[in-house]
C-alpha cells in the first residue's frame, strides 16, 4: 500500500500536468469535492469543473503534507500565472490507496508580497 501523504502529492502534480488518468486513477468512485465554490460535488463534477482550472496555476509549493489516520492534511501556496500567490489547506480523506474527498479552506492572496483584497461576498 502507498503512502497516504505520497497519493497526496500525486494528485497535485497530477492536476498541474493535466494528467487525468492517472488523477482518475487517485480518486475513489465516489469522490466528493468541497470548497466555498463547490458543495460536495461529485467525481464527474469535479473532473469537469475543476480539473482544467490547472492553467491558471504557474505551480503549487506544498510546504506541509501530514498524514493522521485516514487523513492527509496539505497546506501549500498556490502561484498563479500572473503573479499572485495564496495559501490554501485541503483535507484529503482516503478509503485504502485511494482519495474519497477533498475538502478545502482558502487563505488570504498577495502579489508582489502585498495583500491583495478580494471581492466582498454578499
Amino acid at each position: 500500500m502507498a503512502e497516504k501523504t505520497d497519493i497526496a502529492r500525486s494528485l497535485f502534480e497530477a492536476y498541474q500536468k493535466q494528467d487525468r488518468v492517472l488523477g482518475e486513477r487517485l480518486i475513489a468512485n465516489d469522490f466528493t469535492f468541497t470548497s466555498p465554490y463547490d458543495d460536495a460535488i461529485d467525481r464527474a463534477a469535479y473532473f469537469k469543473r475543476c480539473w482544467p482550472t490547472s492553467g491558471f496555476f504557474k505551480g503549487f509549493v506544498l510546504e506541509k503534507v501530514v498524514e493522521l489516520g485516514d487523513e492527509v492534511f496539505v497546506n501549500y501556496k498556490a502561484i498563479t500565472n500572473d503573479g499572485r500567490e495564496f495559501h490554501n489547506v485541503e483535507i484529503l480523506t482516503f478509503t485504502g490507496d485511494q482519495i474519497r474527498a477533498v475538502n478545502v479552506f482558502f487563505g488570504a492572496t498577495y502579489k508582489n508580497d502585498k495583500f491583495v483584497k478580494q471581492a466582498e461576498t454578499p
